[in-house]
């Protein structure tokens, strides 16, 4: 019975109730609210010193929650209003795919990417402060979510390409302009080490969406195929 109650927490009459997925979406709108504001200081210091052009590529948490609640924005739109669960279409415009992989790939990066930097900067010393849990709860959920609705997402392989570019050229516009998030001092003689990281978690995470895509593209065709015969 145990088991039984543990699974229903990820299944899809859970994950895509409408009570969760309002749930969720009123919890990243908020995140991405506070993340922006978090990042309002380096968004003002990188308009002055850089120029505005620059700016899309400061806020790199906030954006991705930013397109993590546009897809759950999507999926409650998908709510069948019998059963109360989200069930989206079999297939999305490029639009839609392209917000789907974003919140996917970014969500997941920076989930991480952040929860191992607030780490890394306290195992050298850094303090860490009450905010710092709260981070490393909330981006720990950001990569958790953005992993458990993978049964709901409908992006192409298109979609997973145009994001995929958009990512790498964030990586490369944050350690190449120097835009990155700012980070703590005990980390800034790491920079070398954190480019690698942050590149490598790209990847992951492309490579992820990828192997979503796959399993749902075997799965379909199985499916396909069983209604021919």
């Amino acid at each position: 019975m145990t088991n039984w109650r543990l699974s229903y927490y990820v299944s899809t009459p859970f994950l895509g109730s409408r009570l969760m997925l309002w749930s969720l979406f009123v919890i990243n709108l908020l995140g991405t609210a506070y993340g922006y504001e978090w990042y309002w200081k380096q968004l003002l210091f990188t308009s002055e010193n850089f120029g505005n052009a620059y700016l899309p590529f400061v806020p790199d948490s906030p954006t991705a929650s930013l397109f993590f609640t546009c897809f759950i924005g999507l999926l409650l739109w998908n709510v069948d209003k019998q059963t109360g669960i989200a069930v989206p279409p079999e297939r999305v415009g490029w639009l839609r795919g392209c917000i789907e992989a974003f919140a996917l790939i970014t969500s997941f990066k920076y989930g991480v990417w952040a929860v191992a930097m607030i780490w890394a900067g306290a195992y050298q010393g850094d303090g860490i402060v009450w905010q710092d849990w709260m981070l490393t709860i909330s981006h720990l959920g950001m990569a958790a979510e953005a992993l458990l609705y993978a049964r709901f997402y409908r992006y192409t392989p298109g979609a997973v390409l145009i994001v995929a570019a958009w990512t790498l050229w964030n990586d490369a516009m944050d350690y190449g302009a120097g835009v990155f998030p700012w980070l703590p001092e005990t980390l800034l003689d790491d920079l070398g080490a954190i480019r690698l990281f942050t590149v490598g978690l790209s990847f992951i995470g492309i490579a992820i969406a990828i192997i979503i895509w796959l399993i749902r593209y075997r799965k379909h065709g199985r499916i396909l195929q069983h209604k021919s015969v």
